[in-house]
């Protein structure tokens, strides 16, 4: 999320850095710049007036201190008027009620409501340590109620069953009394996809509201959507008490416009957002964190979050053990670390989150896509054991043979090879002592220039 916004004011907030002061007269021009962004990234346009007007009233007249450039004293404006366009910190859900705490889950048709359900589930178990019970009120497409099912199942949380001949009423009543038996902590209700133009749809969102009384009522919405997605969640919020909103599909909006939008013109805070597909792609919103990843600060808070929530520590203590002992990293080794890089999102996804990537060239992002990390993996799973122990045996027919299982080509296997080998390298210089700052020093020759220079981390 944020690519064409990240690259615009990047390139933007450049063109500001060494005056000596901050005038009317030369902010004019990166001012017009940045509404200019905020408009192609289609954020709303009270939001854009508001928060053009709020950095030209603080950063006109500002001196600059003796440590700061003009243009880091103007992004560090910018920064803090984009924490407070999106809510200045995230808002946790307000779960501290007697249990079961209801959360109801409201949403247009299509927007992933279901998937969110199913997503929040999975991070209140795993993250909050709170047992579960998922019910669907949707009786107007029986799919959604076996959809559920199946991915209450796929993240290990209880269903409630309901049926299509039932009152959604009815159906959230039972599932609460259940959950109240069973001393169970959270109640996720989902509820069927509606447009706030039906008027009936409406009329029975707010009575099943009535009903259960949730603790939070979280409205779902399709990041792609644009502004469009700030005026849909006010729309509902005139007709539910909404407490937070669940961002979804932030992975394809390369524009984020919604989530710069939302806050202002609802009111309410994105208490989530939706990274991908997968059951535990749903991050907490974090304004701060988001405003250092537009301005392409990148978000090592988050990282350092997935890192320990998502690496097999026991699996990564065994390979630096083996290698502190000499015993070599293998092409074994190597498929488990392309698994874990898989298991956080892939490399881009780590990538993004770290200070100055944006900058990398296109050609350097399309080689660390999913895509690779797929082919990479099909290639050593088409190695023999004794291959994967030996990569040095790996020659001609063997490297054809190889190819063939894959469905790549032999400079694919090379080029895989050469990879593990530099891996290697680095993972020798481990040993003894200092050997962390070497293994880096290697890291750094193998990446682009400047990647690890201006704007990355330096060793």
């Amino acid at each position: 999320m944020f690519e064409n916004l990240q690259e615009r004011l990047g390139k933007t907030l450049k063109n500001i850095s060494g005056r000596g002061r901050l005038t009317e007269d030369n902010i004019k021009d990166t001012l017009r710049e940045v509404r200019m962004a905020f408009l192609e990234a289609d954020v709303a346009l009270p939001v854009v007036r508001e928060f053009v007007k709020q950095v030209k009233e603080r950063a006109v007249g500002v001196e600059v201190t003796k440590s700061l450039s003009p243009g880091q004293v103007f992004i560090k404006i910018v920064r803090e008027e984009l924490e407070k366009a999106m809510g200045e910190a995230n808002e946790e859900l307000s779960l501290n009620v007697q249990p079961p705490a209801v959360v109801m889950v409201a949403g247009l048709q299509g927007a992933g409501k279901t998937t969110s359900v199913a997503k929040l589930a999975k991070f209140l178990k795993e993250r909050k340590k709170k047992s579960v019970l998922v019910v669907s009120a949707d009786v107007y497409r029986p799919a959604a109620i076996k959809q559920l099912e199946t991915l209450a199942t796929e993240v290990d949380v209880d269903f409630f069953p309901s049926d299509i001949s039932q009152k959604p009423v009815d159906i959230a009543n039972a599932a609460i009394s259940h959950a109240k038996k069973k001393f169970i902590d959270v109640v996720l209700v989902d509820t069927a996809g509606r447009l706030h133009v039906d008027s009936n749809m409406m009329d029975e969102i707010k009575d099943l509201h009535k009903a259960i009384n949730p603790i939070e009522t979280l409205f779902v919405v399709d990041a792609m959507t644009g502004q469009d997605a700030a005026n849909t969640a006010k729309a509902f919020d005139e007709a539910l008490p909404l407490t937070g909103v669940i961002l979804t599909k932030t992975d394809g909006d390369a524009r984020g416009g919604a989530a710069l939008s939302i806050r202002h013109i609802t009111g309410k805070p994105i208490k989530f957002m939706g990274v991908g597909e997968r059951t535990d792609a749903l991050e907490p919103f974090h304004p701060d964190r988001i405003a250092s990843r537009i301005l392409g600060m990148g978000d090592v808070l988050s990282l350092i979050e997935e890192v320990e929530m998502k690496v097999d520590k026991e699996q990564a203590a065994k390979v630096a053990e083996k290698v502190f002992k000499g015993a070599g990293f293998t092409l074994d080794d190597f498929a488990d670390q392309l698994k874990q890089m898989k298991n956080m999102g892939g490399m881009m996804s780590m990538l993004d989150k770290l200070p100055g990537m944006s900058n990398l060239p296109d050609a350097v992002k399309g080689q660390m896509g999913d895509k690779t990390f797929i082919q990479m993996e099909a290639i050593i799973s088409s190695m023999t054991k004794k291959e994967r122990a030996r990569p040095e045996i790996i020659k001609g027919s063997r490297k054809k043979r190889i190819a063939a299982g894959s469905g790549t080509q032999v400079q694919e296997i090379n080029k895989l090879l050469k990879q593990f080998t530099q891996m290697q390298k680095m993972m020798k210089k481990m040993k003894g002592k200092g050997g962390m700052t070497k293994m880096m020093r290697g890291m750094k020759g193998m990446l682009p220039p400047g990647m690890m220079g201006g704007g990355g981390p330096k060793f």
